[in-house]
């Protein structure tokens, strides 16, 4: 890591960067100045842009980007190559249901992934917003949750910005956990192209079904929002035009990882252990009884979606531990168990 006073200097130059083009401001040879004028120099077609860059070290930047199709902000915590001399890939990774809101995402549970990595030569971006959207783009304004168009925002407003700002070489992976395990898959099916690798963990990767939509309303639900709003009733087309499962065939050519547990208490599940929320054996209950279900649920539909796959012939790499709830401990596993999957969609080694 660079100096604090050189990084004061930064924040400096990017507080002045907010009154002018941030371009002029680019120190030559200085990769993070010269990162942050190329971030929020770029806009898209549609007027969407980095409206500010937060500059966290040599590495972390946080970015605050505007999205036409919402008229909002959306926050995005980037880590960047430790390479930076030449283009290199990007990784989209998702967070579950409080969409990074709230204590459960990838950085307060199980920070020691992003050394994981960091150490992998790639872009890593991680959004914070879009709490139980399934990050697509809803029917409806929803009087809680707002507006909605997280499809739009992930594949056509912000992969320009940061192809642009952060000189990629255009080639994306994305991983993705409970919730966002759907909408991960989901994108790719929207945009062909765009990602060339997936990472599903613990997510019912279907919609359509009573179960897959059953399930869907919960997770909505949950934070106030109403699921008629984001694909209608249950009978309307729009939840079998957003279910992977019933789409299986346009994931052929993607590398693809898929896992989920069985809810079975396994090696994560222990009283007080780390990744169970509350104390004591009564505490333990609450948890197997949650995190227990939602992810029999979660396996339930991986199990299907892998028996399509393989129906299909579309290769895939599948992890079903013997046993496991829906924890951090487990989601951390099967991130670095992905990545050779992930890296070869890169071209990266594994």
């Amino acid at each position: 890591m660079r100096n604090r006073l050189r990084n004061a200097v930064v924040a400096g130059c990017l507080a002045i960067a907010a009154t002018g083009p941030g371009a002029a401001l680019a120190a030559p040879g200085d990769p993070v100045a010269e990162t942050t004028a190329q971030l929020t120099d770029a806009v898209s077609v549609d007027a969407s842009k980095v409206v500010s860059v937060e500059v966290l070290d040599d590495r972390n930047l946080g970015l605050e980007v505007y999205s036409a199709a919402m008229d909002k902000t959306v926050h995005l915590d980037v880590l960047r190559p430790a390479d930076t001399s030449r283009p290199q890939p990007t990784l989209y990774l998702f967070n579950g249901t409080d969409a990074g809101y709230g204590d459960k995402n990838w950085k307060t549970q199980v920070p020691e992934v992003f050394d994981f990595l960091g150490a992998k030569n790639i872009n890593v971006v991680v959004p914070t917003g879009g709490l139980a959207s399934y990050y697509t783009d809803w029917r409806a304004i929803d009087p809680v949750l707002g507006v909605n168009k997280w499809k739009t925002f992930f594949t056509e407003e912000l992969p320009p910005l940061l192809d642009a700002g952060l000189r990629t070489n255009g080639r994306n992976a994305i991983a993705a956990v409970s919730m966002s395990a759907t909408p991960a898959l989901n994108l790719a099916l929207a945009k062909p192209g765009l990602f060339k690798a997936a990472a599903t963990f613990s997510g019912c990767v279907q919609t359509s079904d009573p179960v897959g939509q059953a399930f869907a309303r919960i997770v909505v639900g949950s934070e106030g929002g109403n699921a008629d709003n984001m694909y209608g009733p249950g009978e309307d087309p729009l939840w079998a035009d957003n279910d992977p499962y019933l789409h299986a065939e346009r994931l052929r050519g993607m590398e693809l990882y898929l896992s989920a547990g069985n809810g079975i208490p396994g090696p994560y599940d222990v009283v007080d252990g780390k990744f169970v929320i509350f104390p004591g054996a009564a505490g333990f209950l609450v948890h197997m009884i949650y995190d227990g279900t939602i992810e029999a649920a979660t396996g339930y539909c991986t199990r299907n979606l892998a028996a399509k796959l393989t129906e299909l012939g579309i290769p895939a790499t599948v992890d079903l531990p013997a046993n496991g709830t829906h924890s951090w401990g487990v989601f951390r596993d099967e991130l670095v168990k992905s990545w050779p999957v992930l890296a070869k969609g890169l071209q990266l080694p594994a």
